[in-house]
């Protein structure tokens, strides 16, 4: 009993954290743009929910055409991300290695904590749902391959 209590006080304290809204978007009304110059060209995000480039929780799709790779990096904090169609192929490296990497299909989850090292690419079109806690950032583990350098 000492338990459940102490679970649902952990419970509500949370949930008083966040703020408490709700959010009902349904495909076609989602408002897709290009990928922040962070990210490779090619790309198209969604924000669901939050604003990733703020402190608070966020929720992103994310569109990828076959060819897109993101080279080794990390984020500060932890990303969780579902493959909704396509497939996404991670490596947790600091260098790309594609015979390696992880194959993500459909419906698969991945969670990665803050400051791993990682990378993904594509090999046909992937739609991916990102979520996390804000800010959202990307740091390259090669300043050469961060797109923000290259004009």
């Amino acid at each position: 009993m000492k338990r459940i209590l102490l679970m649902s006080a952990m419970l509500l304290t949370a949930a008083a954290a966040y703020p408490q809204e709700t959010s009902f978007i349904n495909q076609s009304d989602m408002k897709w743009e290009d990928a922040p110059p962070a990210l490779p060209k090619g790309g198209k995000l969604a924000v669901l929910f939050g604003d990733p480039s703020k402190e608070g929780p966020y929720s992103i799709r994310a569109k990828m055409p076959a060819g897109y790779m993101v080279p080794p990096h990390f984020h500060t904090k932890d990303e969780n991300l579902t493959v909704l169609s396509g497939a996404l192929y991670i490596g947790m490296s600091d260098t790309v290695d594609k015979k390696t990497a992880h194959a993500l299909k459909a419906g698969g989850f991945h969670h990665v904590p803050g400051k791993v090292h990682h990378y993904a690419f594509t090999k046909a079109p992937t739609v991916l749902q990102i979520s996390g806690e804000g800010p959202f950032d990307i740091n390259y583990l090669n300043a050469a391959d961060d797109p923000r350098t290259k004009k």
